[in-house]
C-alpha cells in the first residue's frame, strides 16, 4: 500500500463509474475539497483491497455508496471523506494516526466515532449490541455527523440486504425498525426514516409488504382523477388569493399503512379513504394566509388543526396540519409549510448543514438534536448497565409527543403517555426528586396523572419529599427512570450499610466483643484479604446476603486472637435484630406467607437481595433452616409504620351483589383492595381470594371480623393459614 502521506492526485480518467458518479454529486464542494474526496477513495480502495461484500462486489463500493447518500444531503467534505473511510479502522491495517495525518483530526474523530465496537468482550450478543449503541450515541453527542454517516451506512446496507441469509436479514431489519428509523425521526430526517421503515418492513414481512404495496397501487389508480381535481381546486384558490404556492399530492407508504392498521385497529379502506396534500409557500406569514384560503375552499374538521409552526415538534419539524371535508365524501389532509420548513422536515439535522461554521446558526432540527443528545450524555453518566441505557433511549424515541407549557410559558415536549412526574424530571432532577403533586391547568392532580398536549403544568415540591420505588411504574421517560433508579440505589446502599452494621454488631456481641473492640490493623487486614476498599463495602455485602454475619464475626475474632472455644460457647446468646419494615432495598417480604407486623418472623439471607422475611409457621421455613448460616434472628420493632400485603380467602353464598357487600366491609375497616379473584365457583357458593393492604396482624383481624358480620359469608380466614 502506498504511504498515506503521498498526496499525488489521482488521474480521474482511471476512476470506476461509481466514483465518477460520486465526483458529480460532490460538485457543490470547492475543487480542492473534491480532490480530497477522490484521494479518500484512493486510500480506501488500497486499504480494502481484496475484500468483497456478500454480493461479490469489491468492498469499497459500499463506503463510496454511503458517501453518495450523504452527498445528496449536501454534507461537508469531512463527512464525505469519513464516510468513504468509515470501515478502515476496524477492517483494515490503516491506523488512526495515518488517517489523521492524511485527512486531519476531524476526519479521524468521525471515523473513530462510526467504527463498530465488536472487538470488546461482552457476556452476551445483546449486551454487545447495547454497548455498541451506547458508544455510538455518545459519539453522536460529540459530533452529530457521526450519526449521519451511521444512518447512511445503515440505509445502504438495507438497500443491499438481499445478499444476506434470512436470519441476518430479519435481525438487521428488526434493528432498523426499532433503533435506526426512530433515530432518523428524532433527528427530523423524515426521508431517511421513511425509506428505512419501508426497507425494514419489506425484509421482515415480505408477504405483508407485497400485499399492501399492490393495494396502494390499485387504490391510487382508481383515485387519480379525484386527486387531480382537488389539487387543481387548491391551486386555483391559492392563486385567486394572490398566494404563491406549490401543491403536491402525498402518498402513504406501505409501512405507515401497516403500522396504523395494527396500532389504530383500522382497515386498509379506512386509511386509504383520505386524500393528502402538501402546500409549500414562501414565508411563515403565507402559511397562515394559505391555511385561511384552503379553509375557505373546503370546511375544516373540528379539532383536527395543529400548529407545529408556533410549537415545533421535538425534532424541529414545523408545519400547519389541517383536515378538510372534501367534495368526494372523503377527508383531505393538508400540510402547509415554507420551502425552508419542507427541507428541514425531509432532511432534519442535515438540512442546510451548518456545523460550527460562520454560515449562520444551526437550524431548529440541529439545535433540538443537540439538546436531546446532551440529555442522553447526562443519562448515561448515571446508568451503569448498557441494557438499561438502551431501554431509556428507546423510550425517548417514541414518535408521538405531547407538548406542555411551564408556568413561565416555556414549551416541553415529552413522549406520549408521559405523566406529571415525567414533566417534573424534565424541568430538573431536583424538582422530580422533591415532587409531591402537580397542578394541571390550575387543577390539583396526582403525580401519576397522564398529560395531554397544550396543558399548563406546575409541579408542587416539598423539601422532605423523596422518590419511592412505585414511581418507576408511573414514568415513561428515560431521564425520569434513570434519576429515580439512581436515587434508590443510593438509598439502598445507605440502608444496607446501616443494617449490615446492626447484623455484624449482633454477631460480634454474641461472641462477647464489638466492632469497636476489633483493632483497626486487624480490620484493615481483613478488608484487604477480602478485596474490599472500605468497611462500608463489607457492611453492605453482609446486608445484601453476599457474606454471612456470624462467619465474618468469627473470622474477625479469630484474626484478633480469641480462642475458638469461646466463640463456640457464645454463639447461642445472639440477640434478635429488630426491624421497622422501612429498611428499603435490604428487606423484602416473601410472597409465600405475607408476614405482617405482630407475626413471629425469621429472616433468610438471599445472595444479592438481602434479607427475605418469612413467618415462622411458613411451610418453606423447614427447607430454609437447612442452611442455618443464612437464617437471621429478627423480630418486629414496637413502632412499625406502612402498609403490608395480606391475602384473605373468603367463602360466600353465590348471589348478585355479594362481591360489592364484601368489598364495602373491607373498605369500612380502612383496608385497600389490591386484587380479587375467584378461586372456585358454582351455582350455590364461591371462594374469593382478596389481596389487601393492612397495617398489622390486629388490623387484619379487624377486617376478618367485619367481613364475617356481612351475613353473606360462610368462612373468612387468612391465606395461607
Amino acid at each position: 500500500m502506498p504511504a498515506v502521506t503521498d498526496s499525488t492526485p489521482l488521474d480521474t480518467s482511471t476512476l470506476p463509474p461509481y466514483v465518477l458518479a460520486l465526483k458529480e454529486r460532490v460538485a457543490y464542494l470547492p475543487e480542492s475539497q473534491v480532490a480530497r474526496v477522490i484521494r479518500a477513495y484512493e486510500v480506501g480502495a488500497v486499504a480494502h483491497e481484496g475484500q468483497a461484500r456478500k454480493s461479490g462486489e469489491p468492498y469499497i463500493t459500499h463506503p463510496v455508496a454511503v458517501a453518495g447518500i450523504l452527498a445528496e444531503l449536501g454534507m461537508d467534505a469531512e463527512t464525505i471523506i469519513a464516510a468513504i473511510l468509515h470501515d478502515t479502522l476496524e477492517d483494515t491495517s490503516l491506523s488512526r494516526a495515518e488517517l489523521a495525518g492524511e485527512f486531519g483530526e476531524t476526519v479521524a474523530e468521525l471515523v473513530d466515532g462510526v467504527t463498530k465496537l465488536d472487538k470488546m468482550s461482552f457476556s452476551s450478543r445483546q449486551e454487545a449490541d447495547a454497548e455498541s449503541f451506547r458508544k455510538m450515541l455518545l459519539a453522536m453527542a460529540r459530533d452529530l455527523r457521526v450519526i449521519l454517516i451511521k444512518l447512511a451506512d445503515r440505509l445502504h446496507n438495507m438497500r443491499t440486504l438481499g445478499a444476506k441469509d434470512a436470519p441476518s436479514r430479519r435481525r438487521i431489519a428488526r434493528e432498523t425498525l426499532e433503533i435506526y428509523a426512530p433515530i432518523a425521526q428524532r433527528l427530523g430526517m423524515n426521508k431517511f426514516k421513511a425509506e428505512l421503515q419501508d426497507l425494514g418492513f419489506r425484509a421482515l414481512h415480505p408477504d405483508r409488504y407485497r400485499v399492501i404495496s399492490e393495494r396502494i397501487r390499485a387504490a391510487l389508480g382508481n383515485r387519480r382523477e379525484a386527486m387531480g381535481k382537488i389539487e387543481a381546486a387548491l391551486s386555483t384558490r391559492l392563486t385567486a388569493d394572490h398566494i404563491t404556492a406549490k401543491v403536491v399530492g402525498r402518498i402513504k407508504s406501505p409501512w405507515s399503512i401497516y403500522s396504523k392498521m395494527r396500532n389504530e385497529h383500522k382497515s386498509f379502506a379506512q386509511l386509504m379513504d383520505v386524500y393528502g396534500f402538501r402546500v409549500v409557500v414562501d414565508s411563515a406569514m403565507s402559511c397562515y394566509m394559505a391555511l385561511g384560503a384552503v379553509h375557505g375552499l373546503y370546511k375544516p374538521v373540528d379539532r383536527r388543526f395543529k400548529d407545529f409552526i408556533a410549537i415545533p415538534k421535538a425534532n424541529g419539524y414545523q408545519s400547519l396540519h389541517t383536515v378538510l371535508l372534501g367534495p368526494f365524501g372523503a377527508p383531505i389532509e393538508v400540510q402547509v409549510r415554507t420551502a425552508e420548513m419542507d427541507s428541514v422536515a425531509e432532511r432534519g439535522v442535515a438540512a442546510h448543514w451548518a456545523y460550527k461554521t460562520d454560515s449562520g446558526p444551526a437550524n431548529s432540527a440541529q439545535a433540538r438534536a443537540r439538546e436531546w443528545l446532551s440529555s442522553l450524555a447526562d443519562s448515561q453518566a448515571n446508568t451503569v448497565s448498557s441494557s438499561e441505557f438502551i431501554e431509556n433511549v428507546k423510550i425517548d424515541l417514541f414518535p408521538d409527543e405531547v407538548y406542555l407549557f411551564t408556568p413561565r410559558g416555556d414549551i416541553l415536549a415529552l413522549p406520549r403517555n408521559a405523566t406529571a412526574l415525567d414533566f417534573a424530571y424534565a424541568v430538573h432532577t431536583d424538582v422530580g426528586d422533591h415532587a409531591v403533586a402537580a397542578r394541571v391547568d390550575k387543577k390539583l392532580v396526582p403525580l401519576r396523572t397522564r398529560l395531554e398536549s397544550g396543558q399548563l403544568v406546575e409541579i408542587i415540591t416539598a423539601p422532605s419529599a423523596v422518590p419511592n420505588p412505585a414511581w418507576l411504574e408511573s414514568v415513561v421517560t428515560g431521564k425520569a427512570r434513570t434519576a429515580i433508579r439512581q436515587y434508590l440505589k443510593h438509598l439502598q446502599h445507605e440502608d444496607a450499610v446501616d443494617f449490615g452494621h446492626r447484623m455484624l454488631d449482633r454477631a460480634l456481641d454474641a461472641l462477647g466483643t464489638s466492632l469497636d473492640a476489633i483493632p483497626p490493623a486487624v480490620l484493615d487486614r481483613f478488608l484487604e484479604t477480602s478485596k474490599l476498599k472500605r468497611l462500608e463495602e463489607l457492611l453492605s455485602d453482609i446486608a445484601l446476603g453476599n457474606r454471612i454475619p456470624h462467619l465474618v464475626a468469627s473470622q474477625l475474632v479469630a484474626a484478633r486472637g480469641k480462642k475458638s472455644s469461646e466463640v463456640q460457647q457464645a454463639t447461642h446468646a445472639m440477640e434478635k435484630i429488630r426491624i421497622t419494615g422501612a429498611e428499603r432495598g435490604v428487606l423484602s417480604f416473601s410472597n409465600c406467607c405475607h408476614p405482617l407486623p405482630g407475626d413471629e418472623i425469621i429472616g433468610y439471607l438471599s445472595s444479592g437481595k438481602g434479607i427475605v422475611v418469612h413467618r415462622v409457621e411458613c411451610p418453606n421455613v423447614v427447607e430454609l433452616r437447612k442452611s442455618p448460616e443464612r437464617c437471621v434472628a429478627i423480630e418486629w420493632d414496637r413502632d412499625v409504620q406502612g402498609d403490608y400485603r395480606a391475602e384473605l380467602r373468603i367463602e360466600v353464598i353465590n348471589r348478585p351483589g355479594v362481591l360489592a357487600t364484601v368489598a364495602a366491609a373491607i373498605a369500612a375497616a380502612n383496608s385497600n383492595i389490591e386484587n380479587v379473584e375467584y378461586v372456585e365457583r358454582d351455582a350455590a357458593a364461591a371462594t374469593l381470594l382478596f389481596a389487601l393492604e393492612v397495617k398489622n396482624r390486629k388490623h387484619l383481624a379487624d377486617v376478618i371480623r367485619r367481613v364475617r358480620r356481612t351475613g353473606v359469608v360462610s368462612g373468612a380466614y387468612r391465606y395461607p393459614l
